[in-house]
């Protein structure tokens, strides 16, 4: 008899060993959402850099400039052309032009 509830004894203890950190603060699982950062309509997007600012929503539009990854965009307006691409007119220092989104 004594045998049988050790056994049993440490099978508990293994089992809440197991589990129970799963759901501790400190053993894994948050149980808090994580907190959504969304972007205020004054602050600028940031570019992803390697796109070229053109002077009309057109692919055969002639570039204005590069811009680099990382600057600071603040968006004007935006367009879908009669193919559906999407277009962003943005601010992009002293440049304004045209951006397609992906």
């Amino acid at each position: 008899m004594e045998q049988r509830f050790s056994t049993w004894r440490w099978g508990a203890v293994l089992a809440f060993a197991l589990f129970a950190p799963v759901t501790l603060p400190a053993g894994g699982a948050d149980r808090r959402l994580p907190d959504v950062r969304r972007r205020n309509a004054g602050e600028p997007l940031l570019s992803i850099g390697g796109q070229v600012l053109q002077a009309a929503p057109d692919q055969q539009a002639p570039a204005l400039a590069q811009v680099d990854a990382d600057q600071p965009l603040r968006v004007m307006r935006s367009w879908c052309d009669q193919g559906g691409e999407q277009w962003l007119q943005v601010e992009a220092g002293e440049q304004r032009g045209w951006l397609a989104v992906a």
